[in-house]
């Protein structure tokens, strides 16, 4: 099905987002307001408050990024919003609004997988990405090493066994008492601290293809119980490299096994320094093509559900108006 100026709307944790894409590609704009510090005060995200926030701020939102594209409403050819996974309350607001909008407009509605469009923020900015790619998708909730064979053809090869690496970050900064969100805390700390100072451990490190950080995050805050004087960035800088370390060595022996054309990161915690560092020094040394989205695409974002959007819409047509939220929904996979 033919549709190539999408609305993206992206309501799935703390982040109320929408934006404008031409044809899967093309960012026409992109706004995103976020709530960190509605949230900080309570270290971490409390799941009413973040519904709430979004009910107050997507319209506005929405209507800012229409009018940052300069285009009118009636342009609109389809409406892409994330259905899960991700906070039940928080989903329902964006995918109620993004149906009515659907409706109104006469426009197809399509429901987008968060996990799937955080792929496909790579390709808002580098679209001649050659496949297939190993993608480290982490972020809060999800830490994953995912085979793209193609567009919308996928393997999971591992998964986080316990805490996702950003939710091991949050957890870390919060007993050191750096505040929330604690991942751009340690990574700034981190750049005046040693990372070789604590030998933390490296769980699960050549064991197959899944992620444990729990251990990880149990042994930084014993260490930090028993030695109550230790330098506070060494603890970050030694933290923070255990987790890139596992992160990249099992990204790495991937990309080796399945003969990948190149390696890229995905999700809120692609935007910390030291993987991005590691990352590109063992594609440098491998001879894969290195892929490290902006930032700015790495959180979350509509553009990359818009992107998303565009492509299952190609593929599947529009999705029936009796989709719900799926706070459990998995990566589809082949």
């Amino acid at each position: 099905m033919s549709a190539d100026r999408i609305l993206g709307i992206e309501t799935s944790c703390d982040e109320t987002a929408a934006s404008v894409v031409l044809g899967g590609t093309d960012v026409m704009s992109s706004v995103v307001s976020s709530q960190i510090e509605l949230h900080a005060r309570y270290g971490g995200v409390v799941p009413e408050v973040a519904s709430r926030a979004h009910v107050e701020l997507l319209m506005p939102v929405v209507a800012q990024a229409i009018i940052e594209a300069g285009i009118e409403d009636r342009e609109i050819e389809a409406v892409a919003a994330t259905y899960g996974p991700g906070l039940v309350g928080a989903l329902l607001v964006g995918v109620s609004a993004a149906k009515a909008m659907a409706l109104v407009w006469d426009v197809p509605f399509v429901a987008v997988n968060h996990l799937e469009a955080h792929l496909y923020a790579a390709f808002l900015e580098e679209p001649e990405l050659e496949m297939p790619l190993v993608i480290v998708l982490v972020s809060g909730g999800h830490t994953s090493l995912i085979v793209m064979e193609d567009h919308l053809r996928y393997r999971v090869l591992g998964s986080t066994l316990d805490d996702a690496a950003g939710e091991a970050f949050d957890k870390v900064a919060r007993h050191l008492g750096l505040g929330y969100p604690g991942g751009p805390i340690i990574d700034r700390l981190s750049i005046d601290g040693d990372p070789t100072a604590i030998a933390f451990p490296r769980a699960m490190a050549r064991d197959g293809w899944d992620f444990s950080f729990s251990g990880l995050k149990t042994a930084v805050i014993n260490h930090v119980r028993k030695n109550p004087e230790v330098s506070v960035p060494d603890v970050a800088a030694s933290f923070q490299e255990a987790v890139a370390d596992v992160l990249v060595d099992k990204a790495r022996r991937a990309a080796r096994e399945v003969g990948a054309a190149g390696l890229c990161l995905a999700g809120g915690v692609a935007a910390n320094s030291r993987l991005r560092e590691k990352l590109l020094d063992v594609c440098v040394e491998d001879g894969f093509r290195a892929f490290l989205p902006s930032r700015a695409m790495c959180t979350d974002n509509a553009a990359m559900v818009a992107a998303a959007g565009w492509w299952r819409l190609q593929a599947d047509g529009p999705s029936p108006l009796d989709v719900g939220a799926d706070p459990s929904l998995r990566l589809p996979t082949i």
